[in-house]
């Protein structure tokens, strides 16, 4: 193994192996000899690198809920019109929901904490504001904000059905919240 001093990527091999193990296991399932194991470093790094355990466990969800955001920000930054707009709603639906099991139990992991304890309680609520102001881009804070629950729901149950909906109930989701009689659409 190599020293901290020749391993500038210690740190984010540690917040990587944490977001794997939580995959695996849950936060439930953490420890600092387990995620020293799964990274390949020392189990010293871990104290060295964090402070606590809890500090690994923010450090970790907040990598991970700015990689959703990327996704959200790429998908809606690529829409010029209305309709693309909806479109790039209903493709954060069925991506977020294609079968990637690990954002979803990180997602869902996340999610307990956030109902248990104030600091990542504040991290979700970080993260939705940044969901929300990307769907801003094209849709009044109203429509965003029941876009960014629709996109939520719709993806968590897509992905925990035996038969998930098909794209035709997405699209019919986002129209009815996105032609309300005052159109709410961004000009």
């Amino acid at each position: 193994m190599a020293t901290g001093r020749t391993d500038p990527d210690r740190r984010d091999r540690i917040i990587d192996a944490a977001l794997d193990l939580i995959a695996d296991e849950g936060v439930a399932g953490m420890s600092h000899r387990k995620v020293a194991a799964r990274a390949g470093v020392p189990l010293g790094s871990m104290t060295y690198h964090f402070t606590s355990m809890d500090e690994l466990l923010h450090e970790a969800f907040t990598r991970f809920s700015g990689t959703i955001v990327a996704v959200f920000e790429e998908r809606l930054g690529a829409a010029t019109t209305p309709g693309e707009a909806r479109e790039a709603v209903a493709d954060l639906v069925h991506h977020l929901s294609s079968g990637n099991q690990r954002e979803l139990v990180l997602t869902h992991e996340l999610y307990t904490l956030a109902a248990r304890k104030p600091a990542y309680r504040e991290l979700t609520r970080t993260w939705m504001s940044r969901s929300r102001r990307a769907l801003e881009w094209h849709f009044d804070p109203a429509t965003a904000r029941q876009l960014d629950a629709l996109i939520e729901g719709l993806s968590i149950h897509r992905a925990l059905e035996t038969e998930p909906h098909d794209r035709a109930l997405t699209v019919e989701a986002i129209a009815r919240i996105t032609t309300a009689p005052q159109d709410n659409l961004r000009k």
